[in-house]
């Protein structure tokens, strides 16, 4: 079963659209500031992921893709702005609170217990998520939506390839299903071909009916399964809309990127002498200081 004929094929191709009948966004995010310190890093950020809808975030290295995902999921406080999970503001609540209230965040950094094996790994998340009777249950619907952890069962979290540890943390999500799944640079590093089951689960989860906001700098891939795009530049929103937009305005963005850095360079070009001394003035016998460069003169 594709995304497209899963709960969010009716998502309108704008990230302001919304699924048919469904009026709230699953998290709009409106006007959102936010700073690390005395460095701001975003700068009133405002998009929306509708109900059962999945959005693409992009941009370049620095951009402030994570840091959207860190203010949404509630692991950094918002300097200004509202957050609003199904209409209720989650603004600067604790991440827990966050989460109970209907979002996971699954980040690169995977959240697995090492010292832990696969299953015990799964039951320690289900018997929270889904209670103790459920345990069983949740354990075959894992296994079947990701077979290579179902091989991997009795083996230590902290032994599995990245990729591996990625699956498991979606198979976490994948049994009790968020109302938004923030997928930060989950396929980061990743082989091509796990990013294919990495991505397949993405899809997985969103047939159930969870709204997906993916963090990701591949940015052909990520198009591949979105709806809609976000594009980050110097931590503003420089597009936000249908993904047929998105590539063209990140090749614009680094089209501008490239001409202004050759700018810089024939600036610097423009100022160096021809005996390579930057400031001096061809002819006038004058360094960079000013001062005469040779000597008997009054």
């Amino acid at each position: 079963m594709s995304a497209a004929a899963g709960p969010a094929a009716a998502v309108a191709s704008t990230t302001g659209g919304a699924v048919a009948g469904a009026s709230v966004p699953a998290l709009d995010v409106v006007g959102i500031s936010a700073a690390y310190g005395p460095y701001r890093a975003l700068f009133d950020v405002s998009f929306e992921v509708p109900a059962g809808g999945i959005v693409a975030l992009i941009g370049s290295n620095g951009a402030g893709k994570s840091t959207v995902s860190r203010v949404v999921s509630g692991l950094l406080p918002a300097s200004a702005g509202t957050v609003r999970l199904d209409g209720a503001d989650v603004t600067n609540r604790p991440a827990f609170k966050v989460a109970r209230a209907g979002m996971a965040h699954v980040v690169e950094g995977r959240g697995v217990f090492a010292s832990l094996t696969v299953e015990e790994n799964l039951k320690l998340a289900f018997r929270q998520r889904a209670g103790r009777r459920a345990v069983a249950e949740s354990l075959g619907r894992a296994y079947e939506a990701f077979p290579l952890l179902g091989a991997r069962k009795g083996q230590y979290g902290g032994t599995l390839s990245g990729g591996e540890q990625r699956l498991l943390s979606l198979a976490k999500v994948l049994v009790v299903p968020p109302r938004v799944l923030v997928a930060d640079e989950i396929s980061l590093g990743l082989a091509p071909l796990v990013t294919d089951v990495v991505y397949d689960g993405l899809r997985r989860i969103n047939e159930t009916g969870t709204a997906l906001l993916i963090v990701e700098q591949q940015v052909d891939r990520v198009l591949e399964i979105a709806h809609s795009a976000v594009v980050l530049e110097h931590g503003s929103v420089a597009f936000r809309g249908p993904t047929s937009g998105a590539l063209q305005a990140v090749e614009r963005l680094l089209g501008s990127r490239e001409r202004a850095e050759a700018g810089d360079g024939a600036g610097e070009q423009r100022g160096r002498s021809p005996g390579g001394r930057d400031g001096a003035v061809p002819g006038s016998g004058a360094g960079p200081d000013g001062r005469a460069g040779g000597e008997g003169r009054t």
